[in-house]
């Protein structure tokens, strides 16, 4: 099989660079670079054989076809543009069946390392979430505390951040994946942070939802209302259970409350070295949890005009039930 997803070759090798490409076959690892990687791939990868390829005098197709074995080969069709595939395809003798979820599959089920590695991001999140909180002022910006969070998870040892992170106020909370901007921070503002660290390559991903110094009852409705349906589906998880009871339960709660049209879709994704992960947890997602699955789960109420509340953690499936890895607090109010 031709890999081309950093995050699987990453998983399958432990190369963390870019601009590499992998021949996996059942003998052997061929890890497939150029100049700007080659001594870095040499200290990473395990149990495999290093190529260097000149890009002046050698194509990528080219170099493949000197090293792909023979037989029936598949390739990562999710990670691989229309214009690289055409130039490798083009030099191939042999015709590529295209592959997907794969190794994404085998990803899903994380061993004790990959775990600890989550953890500890989760920590460094847990802890920059803490000191942030610190800088909440009246007049302060989005930006700002956007900034300070991700500089002290940096401080803290993270491997930079999971994605950009997320924070807004007021209305501008009802964005689910809105960008921090200079709104300044208003008495009776909701506060919507979404975030995460990164240790290895393994990402957590957190959200916390505030109110500045004062909520109004509407507000305090939807925010034990997001909570409630987060518990309510946390009740549930244990390996076995189908991913698409986790997501009836949270929505139970939500519609049941009337928000059913503000509701968000979908409960939740897997998480490692990629932020959103197989399983995905939504209304038509028929995969049955197992043992060593991390997940999160993350119900949320947006409300155009008036803002949003997201409650998300990062939770390991055991056999019993989880393990929530994200610990910091949940009151609504700050000051």
């Amino acid at each position: 099989m031709l890999v081309f997803g950093p995050e699987n070759i990453n998983y399958l090798t432990g190369f963390t660079g870019n601009a590499a490409y992998l021949i996996a076959s059942p003998k052997k690892y061929i890890l497939i670079t150029d100049y700007r990687y080659f001594e870095r791939a040499q200290q990473e990868c395990q149990h495999c054989e290093i190529v260097c390829r000149d890009r002046s005098s050698e194509t990528l197709g080219a170099c493949i076809q000197r090293y792909l074995p023979s037989g029936d080969t598949g390739f990562d069709a999710a990670y691989i543009t229309v214009n690289l595939w055409q130039e490798i395809a083009t030099t191939l003798d042999r015709v590529l069946r295209p592959i997907t979820g794969l190794i994404e599959q085998l990803r899903t089920v994380k061993c004790e390392w990959e775990v600890t590695s989550i953890k500890k991001a989760a920590a460094i999140a847990d802890l920059a979430l803490a000191d942030m909180l610190g800088h909440v002022r009246l007049g302060v910006t989005e930006k700002e505390l956007a900034t300070e969070l991700d500089y002290k998870m940096q401080k803290l040892g993270s491997d930079g951040v999971s994605f950009d992170t997320i924070l807004l106020f007021g209305s501008r909370s009802a964005l689910p994946h809105g960008k921090p901007g200079n709104t300044q921070l208003k008495e009776g503002d909701m506060i919507l942070i979404d975030f995460g660290a990164v240790v290895n390559g393994y990402r957590s991903d957190m959200t916390r939802t505030y109110v500045y110094q004062l909520a109004t009852a509407k507000q305090q409705h939807i925010y034990d209302t997001v909570i409630a349906a987060q518990n309510s589906s946390l009740e549930l998880v244990k390996s076995g259970i189908n991913c698409i009871a986790l997501n009836a339960a949270s929505e139970h709660v939500l519609f049941g409350a009337g928000y059913e049209e503000y509701a968000g879709k979908g409960l939740g994704h897997g998480l490692g070295l990629h932020l959103h992960e197989t399983p995905f947890i939504t209304p038509k997602t028929d995969f049955v949890l197992q043992a060593g699955n991390v997940i999160t789960i993350e119900p949320g109420i947006y409300i155009p005009e008036f803002g949003g509340v997201r409650i998300e953690d990062d939770i390991l499936v055991t056999h019993e039930g989880f393990e929530c890895l994200t610990h910091a607090p949940k009151q609504f109010i700050v000051e």
